[in-house]
């Protein structure tokens, strides 16, 4: 019994795999527009990403939680200056029924 390798074909068989693995890789890169698809590409990378993923949620947040907090204040203004302008009035009738000219 004689054993033939082929070992020309079975080396650009393995090599031909190796190939379509990364051009399935680069063609997913190019495809989500990230660098880091998964785990598997950076580790490292892909904590960093996701801890400042999480801080700009958070800065977000913040910003918007800030937002609402100028917009609780300037509706306390409008109502304060609403308050203002009616005990000033308030102080003008009653200095008119104080004076005895206008009775």
């Amino acid at each position: 019994m004689v054993v033939q390798h082929n070992l020309t074909a079975m080396n650009s068989n393995r090599m031909l795999g190796i190939t379509t693995k990364s051009q399935a890789k680069a063609t997913e890169k190019l495809s989500s527009g990230y660098k880091i698809n998964r785990a598997a590409d950076d580790a490292a990378g892909l904590s960093i990403s996701e801890k400042m993923r999480k801080q700009i949620r958070g800065l977000t947040q913040a910003s918007s939680n800030a937002q609402d907090g100028i917009s609780a204040v300037q509706t306390a203004e409008g109502a304060l200056t609403e308050v203002h302008d009616m005990l000033q009035r308030m102080n003008e009738l009653a200095v008119k029924a104080a004076n005895g000219t206008n009775s």
